[in-house]
């Protein structure tokens, strides 16, 4: 399940806590101890660090990332918060491509659904509100990033299906070319082919 574990139980620090990273130096990890030093000394507050790793603003010893120091530049930092609310709530962004515009009900609904169940109503409306004040600050305005397909992967699915239930020839009469699909009787033998074929080539002539 593509849904992070960790949740804030409090938001109302969280964009206080963002502006802060954003203002501060990077530290070599993001610890207790250098969120105290931002002035943010709740338990409630120390749940954040969980919060960016699951975004992908830390490794998982708290070391920032490459998104960490462009989220620095607060030109960009809406965006990078969207891209990293997109990656780790991806199986939320399947059911909906704009999860973020969802109400908190709408939220938990869906959370309950992708959790099969084994979520706590309480957990439920702590994701539910996380995601929904994290959303409140992110851009989502840019698309968001589409892996390509493998190469052919999908043009030979398609051939391939096409060559099972149909044939398609193309066929020139005076200048004139005519695309000609049609469903075939199930049959390996090539002369039926070459015969329909055949055929209307005859008659199209």
């Amino acid at each position: 399940m593509a849904l992070p574990k960790a949740y804030l139980t409090s938001t109302k620090n969280l964009s206080a806590i963002l502006d802060a990273i954003k203002g501060a130096q990077a530290p070599q990890k993001f610890t207790q101890r250098f969120l105290e030093s931002l002035e943010f000394k709740s338990p409630y507050d120390r749940l954040i660090i969980g919060l960016l790793k699951a975004l992908g603003f830390l490794n998982d010893d708290g070391t920032p990332t490459k998104r960490y120091f462009a989220f620095l530049d607060q030109t960009q930092s809406a965006r990078l918060l969207a891209e990293g609310i997109r990656e780790a709530y991806d199986d939320l962004f399947q059911v909906n491509v704009n999860a973020q515009t969802l109400s908190k009900a709408e939220l938990i609904n869906k959370f309950k659904t992708l959790g099969q169940g084994q979520l706590s109503q309480s957990v439920l409306d702590k994701m539910a509100l996380t995601f929904s004040e994290l959303s409140k600050l992110a851009d989502f305005s840019a698309p968001p990033a589409v892996t390509p397909p493998k190469p052919g992967a999908e043009q030979s699915k398609d051939d391939s299906s096409m060559g099972e239930r149909h044939q398609h020839r193309k066929i020139n009469v005076d200048g004139l070319v005519y695309n000609i699909y049609l469903s075939l009787p199930e049959s390996r033998d090539q002369a039926v082919y070459d015969a329909l074929f055949r055929s209307l080539r005859e008659h199209l002539g």
